[in-house]
């Protein structure tokens, strides 16, 4: 299938794609009104955390975002486009499926050499904003895969480091904006990553009760797991106050009432079986929006939605509440439009993380999750990063010495299965796998249609060959880091 190449490089779908076609067309779904009396719209994104949060049923002590969630709306199945941080947040400021664009695999882009860039027609979200008067900035993490300059994108300096302590004296970005001038933000926090700071147990103010703690039947229970488990818990604490001094100098500022905060994670927790995979456990990410002063636009105080959204939805969804024109190519949906249609379904993708070449997708509809593994014949823990660390070495050595259970080995053996299907009602965690059972054959058949039709129209690029350029980029980097990929995509290029 061939491609179109564009000034700023190739967009994956062939001319006669609808997508494609739309895109060339750049159409604009709603009217853009003045740049006067609009919202402030802040995104706070947050690394590697799963929803394990005081509002979503967690017993933990999260009293700023809960108080964010009872103010304003809880989004209860909120799922991301990729389980890993560059390919998601590809998507989400694009309003594109990463595999729509060839932004799908992680840490790519990175030179000139291996640049990917996105078609002319494709706008993303702070230049929307820039166009329409708004002030952008970001504060933290960027980690787009496609070739971008920062200046195009932000009229704020871009900072490194975001609220991470009591302000001290370090400046919100929203400071640098013209008097009156609304503004989108970006503030990233740690998150999950909060585990790896030096003073990460001086900063947790009310430690999770370890033995109180209910592992999922994938892991052992045993001292090391149970630590790890306990510490995403205190993580999400540290970003609970960081979550507070934000929302604290909105409202010195007196920004708060005309800001609407959305509150989200990339993916979900670090440990394996979550993020890099598409199980609920790597997609299923805390959403909460809040507007102070207009709860009514969001539904109303305390609203809590159990529809399916896509991480993609956050796009949309800022652009209506400034006002601003939503481009139609965007798979992206306003959560907030009259006579709004839920979707049906959510899909995901996994490809290339770090060095290790996979590729997975998945289907996720109301009480189901269907998920297609390319790579069978390669273990889920095929060689990668996390190999270094110590409880993964660990979990090996169970494994090898026949101390995991059939649950929890399963997920260390040599191969996997092709497709998996799960009932999420009777089977919330997905270990009983329903593709080889001839009762949910006709639900195997439709979620394997949904998502076989999806590959076709948007022409996922996840199934072309990554380019040598940024396979070529990955090898000299863990190469130079003492690490060997052993995937066969990398022959080529050893020598």
């Amino acid at each position: 299938m061939s491609r179109i190449m564009t000034r700023r490089g190739f967009l994956g779908a062939a001319a006669a794609t609808p997508l494609a076609s739309t895109l060339a067309a750049g159409a604009l779904k709603s009217s853009t009104r003045p740049a006067t009396d609009r919202p402030n719209i802040l995104w706070i994104a947050v690394e590697d955390i799963s929803p394990f949060l005081g509002c979503y049923g967690h017993p933990n002590a999260t009293p700023n975002l809960d108080r964010l969630a009872k103010g304003g709306v809880r989004f209860a199945r909120a799922f991301m486009p990729a389980p890993v941080c560059s390919a998601c947040r590809s998507a989400l400021i694009t309003g594109l499926m990463q595999t729509t664009l060839g932004t799908h695999n992680h840490h790519s882009s990175r030179t000139e050499e291996t640049a990917i860039r996105l078609p002319d027609r494709v706008t993303t979200l702070p230049e929307l904003f820039l166009e329409a008067g708004y002030f952008t900035f970001n504060q933290g993490k960027d980690d787009y895969n496609f070739w971008y300059d920062r200046e195009d994108l932000y009229a704020g300096p871009y900072t490194t480091h975001a609220l991470y302590g009591k302000s001290g004296g370090r400046k919100v970005g929203w400071k640098d904006r013209q008097p009156g001038q609304p503004f989108f933000g970006q503030i990233q926090l740690y998150g999950g990553k909060e585990i790896f700071s030096k003073t990460f147990e001086s900063r947790v103010r009310n430690p999770i009760d370890r033995a109180s703690l209910e592992l999922p039947p994938y892991y052992p229970d045993v001292p090391e797991v149970r630590e790890d488990w306990a510490r995403h818990y205190d993580s999400i604490q540290i970003t609970d106050d960081r979550v507070g001094e934000i929302l604290d100098q909105l409202r010195q500022d007196g920004l708060l009432d005309n800001t609407v905060v959305i509150f989200f994670s990339d993916h979900g927790m670090r440990l394996w079986r979550h993020k890099q995979f598409c199980y609920d456990t790597g997609l299923h990410v805390p959403l909460i929006m809040n507007w102070a002063g207009s709860p009514d636009r969001l539904g109303g105080a305390g609203a809590v939605r159990r529809d399916l959204v896509s991480g993609l939805d956050l796009v949309a969804t800022s652009l209506a509440l400034a006002g601003i024109a939503i481009p139609d190519h965007m798979e992206s949906r306003d959560l907030f439009a009259a006579g709004f249609q839920p979707r049906d379904h959510v899909i995901s993708a996994r490809d290339r993380c770090d060095y290790t070449i996979d590729r997975i997708r998945s289907v996720r509809t109301d009480r189901f999750r269907y998920i297609r593994n390319f790579f069978p014949d390669r273990p889920y823990m095929q060689p990668n990063y996390r190999d270094e660390w110590d409880i993964t070495q660990l979990m090996r050595r169970l494994h090898t010495e026949g101390k995991l259970n059939d649950v929890q080995g399963r997920f260390w053996s040599k191969q996997r299965p092709a497709e998996e299907l799960y009932d999420l009602q009777n089977d919330p965690h997905e270990i009983r796998n329903l593709a080889f059972d001839s009762q949910h054959r006709d639900i195997l058949a439709r979620h394997r249609q949904i998502l076989t039709r999806w590959i076709d129209e948007t022409d996922d690029q996840g199934r072309y060959p990554e380019d040598s350029a940024n396979l070529k980029y990955m090898l000299d980097i863990w190469r130079g880091r003492g690490v060997e990929p052993v995937n066969p995509e990398y022959d080529h290029l050893k020598g």
